[in-house]
């Protein structure tokens, strides 16, 4: 049962449009899927149409408040099920600062439910904190989204550094699962530059083994689309609200590129442009 992480310490470059699209389309393909936000701005929550108030149960009481992780679990669709998240989020690390074993919370809750889902996916914050520590030692893999401009490549080195680290110390298993590039312009030749630039990357360094050794950008781009930044004020994934778009149809494709490659065995989830 694959788990992976969505990140990216720079906000804005598709992360968590990528998060919600990729867990509805997979969810579309016939799967059991669970997307959890572990981002304390709460967008993957209100991009689902759930609003948190102070009723609501979320991941911060999960990890903070010891709360059943499968009370804390919402429906979106016959699929699709979302532990949402809120702004006590933002508190979660200072309160965590003294928790022994603090980065293995969301793991040992989550070992509870994974085997309900066949995908479960996590919408990390734009930073590299415990929080997203958690959701390094809790997954198999990451997603990192790319914008293709000049800064594309700044602090990529810095995300392969950390996950290097965790699979070192806290969780072999940890890989990098493929590089998706957002928010894409394919007649652009910045878009194409990059593209070369990421390819080459990756080719230097996977000359040596590590957790990214085997990991190269989707062929599948998700193209700059209107539809896909219209999409979370309506509180619907892409295929509520749009699903003849071309945002719709990238990520149904990223979907069935990623599933056709988790069935090929591990090491093989994303391919060569």
């Amino acid at each position: 049962m694959p788990q992976l992480a969505i990140l990216n310490q720079k906000g804005g470059v598709g992360k968590t449009t990528t998060a919600v699209n990729l867990s509805a389309a997979l969810a579309d393909l016939g799967n059991r899927v669970l997307l959890i936000d572990l981002d304390p701005q709460a967008h993957a929550t209100l991009h689902l149409g759930v609003v948190p108030n102070d009723e609501t149960t979320s991941v911060y009481d999960v990890l903070c408040r010891d709360a059943d992780i499968a009370a804390v679990v919402q429906p979106i669709n016959e699929r699709l099920s979302l532990i949402p998240s809120s702004i006590d989020l933002a508190a979660a690390e200072v309160e965590l600062a003294g928790e022994v074993g603090r980065e293995l919370l969301l793991r040992d809750h989550l070992a509870k439910i994974a085997d309900d889902y066949d995908y479960v996916l996590i919408d990390c914050a734009p930073s590299l904190g415990v929080l997203t520590l958690n959701a390094l030692v809790a997954v198999d893999e990451v997603i990192i989204p790319l914008q293709p401009h000049f800064l594309a490549l700044h602090g990529l080195s810095k995300l392969l550094e950390t996950i290097e680290v965790v699979a070192r110390r806290i969780n072999g298993r940890l890989r990098l699962g493929g590089v998706v590039f957002c928010m894409f312009e394919s007649g652009t030749r910045l878009a194409n530059e990059v593209t070369r630039d990421v390819d080459s990357f990756f080719e230097r360094v996977g000359e040596r083994k590590t957790p990214w050794s085997e990991a190269r950008p989707f062929r599948t781009r998700i193209r700059r689309n209107i539809r896909l930044a219209e999409a979370p004020s309506f509180g619907q994934s892409i295929f509520q609200y749009a699903a003849d778009s071309h945002g719709a149809e990238d990520y149904r494709n990223l979907a069935k590129e990623f599933v056709a490659a988790s069935g090929a065995g591990q090491g093989s989830h994303a391919h060569a442009a």
